[in-house]
């Protein structure tokens, strides 16, 4: 292996600036910050930001390109437009920090989640079984501890608890199903892998890994029925955790497995897109595909709480999502990239206005969010970008994202096949989503407040994060091309 050490520094600068200010950060907090209460906050997120906006400068201008460190990295375009907008995702989600009143650790709160954007950004390069294990890992172990941070609250707790235990038993089957593929292969790298399993084809053993592997992919996607996670950590971990789990941890995760499952195991497919169907991971993944789009919208209409209908829309966008990855291999990853991005705008910014309302109350209920344009027309307005986003409605870039993805998958066997199936019932229950993401609109549109409501203050950082978000989502819908063209 050639270590050309230039070419990796020069692939990894956007990891190094994350780490480099997470440690800054926790530095001047040690030294300067702590002794003084009243800047701790600001100091905290002004250094998080900075740390992101280089890092993203960083991964757009490196430079580096293919290959790097015999094969153990990839930077192609997916790459590339994955760090950056896991980095942007992570930047809004930082922005939504709570205030000094209500987050004791502002320092260690930012510095963990720099930590978790490093491995999210080193996901998206994985070209190695190691490097994918490793990546995935520090980016789960930094979000456990995010889920959890909260001290004050049991809900936080039990979500950290919940997500660590969870997560893992789902490591562990990942590394065992890594375990046997190197068995079988003698390799780590994924072309080498690809090219001993065309030799080899179908083994027992392959299929004992695959289902390891699809186990984990199914935890990271939060896909049914490996979901039961999702509506506790949603519900209990501080709002950026939350935001920054839902959408740039589920993004670089697709990813990550969309690079395990088509370059490095695309031999072992299988056939869904007409009948007979053929054993491989891709009916494996669309009946999670399935499962997810079912249980994800008929358990949303029986939620009252805010949070936990997010995570159960969250499973149904899970199921759609898969049905990407079932089309990246053949029409390409864009679609699949689009939809996850613009799901993680909205979501981190319907997590944003949960955020600042929680500043002025407890936010549990549905009608928690009465009379929300009273209290504050920005965050009305901006909730309703994102929601509507979540719910496809045109011109918003989350109709776009579905649209491209069920036009994609539909290029493999048209409506006859099982796939298309899957995407008839995919529209079908995009109705039934509708009328739950309308019943968060009702309240926040309609409703009149109640009595004692007062007006809601938004801090600077999270009113520019909000209506940052919504622009893209607009400007993302209005111009899908933007982002589909670079694939």
């Amino acid at each position: 292996m050639n270590a050309d050490y230039a070419g990796l520094f020069r692939a990894l600068l956007p990891e190094t600036h994350l780490v480099v200010g997470a440690l800054l950060v926790l530095t001047i907090d040690m030294i300067w910050a702590r002794h003084r209460p009243a800047n701790r906050h600001h100091v905290a997120l002004l250094l998080g930001i900075i740390a992101l906006l280089t890092a993203g400068y960083a991964a757009i201008t490196s430079g580096a390109s293919g290959h790097i460190y015999g094969g153990m990295l990839k930077l192609d375009q997916l790459a590339i437009a994955t760090r950056t907008a896991v980095i942007v995702l992570a930047a809004l989600a930082l922005a939504l920090l709570p205030d000094s009143r209500r987050m004791n650790h502002p320092a260690e709160f930012t510095a963990i989640l720099l930590f978790a954007t490093t491995g999210f950004t080193l996901m998206a390069a994985a070209n190695n079984l190691l490097v994918a294990f490793l990546a995935l890992e520090l980016a789960s172990l930094s979000l456990y501890v995010l889920a959890g941070f909260d001290k004050t609250s049991p809900e936080s707790a039990e979500a950290g608890l919940k997500y660590f235990l969870f997560g893992g038993m789902a490591a562990a089957f990942l590394l065992f199903g890594f375990s046997l593929l190197y068995g079988l292969t003698g390799s780590l790298g994924l072309e080498q892998i690809a090219t001993q399993l065309v030799m080899q084809g179908q083994s027992p053993l392959l299929v004992v890994a695959l289902v390891m592997v699809l186990v984990a992919f199914g935890f990271k996607a939060a896909a049914a029925p490996f979901h039961l996670w999702a509506p506790d950590v949603y519900q209990g971990a501080p709002a950026p955790a939350a935001a920054l789990i839902a959408s740039a941890s589920k993004l670089a995760g697709l990813v990550l497995f969309t690079r395990l499952l088509w370059p490095g195991l695309g031999s072992a497919v299988g056939t869904i897109a007409h009948v007979p169907v053929t054993v491989g991971w891709a009916p494996v993944v669309a009946l999670l595909s399935g499962a997810s789009l079912l249980l994800g919208n008929i358990g949303a209409l029986a939620q009252t709480n805010v949070r936990r209908l997010l995570a159960y829309s969250a499973i149904a966008h899970a199921g759609a999502l898969l049905l990407g990855v079932i089309a990246a291999g053949r029409i390409g990853v864009g679609p699949l990239f689009y939809y996850a991005a613009t799901y993680g705008l909205a979501t981190v910014g319907a997590f944003g206005v949960i955020a600042a309302l929680e500043s002025a109350g407890p936010v549990h209920q549905l009608t928690d969010l009465a009379g929300l344009h009273k209290r504050s027309p920005l965050l009305a307005g901006c909730l309703a970008v994102f929601i509507l986003s979540l719910a496809g409605i045109p011109p918003l870039a989350g109709f776009f994202g579905k649209f491209s993805v069920f036009a994609s998958v539909l290029q493999l066997g048209g409506l006859a096949g099982p796939v298309g199936w899957l995407v008839i019932l995919a529209i079908a229950l995009s109705a039934v989503a509708l009328y739950y993401y309308l019943l968060i609109l009702k309240q926040a549109l309609v409703a009149a407040p109640v009595a004692d409501a007062t007006p809601v203050r938004v801090t600077d950082p999270a009113a520019i994060a909000l209506l940052l978000a919504a622009s893209l989502i607009v400007a993302l819908g209005l111009w899908p091309s933007a982002v589909l063209e670079l694939f």
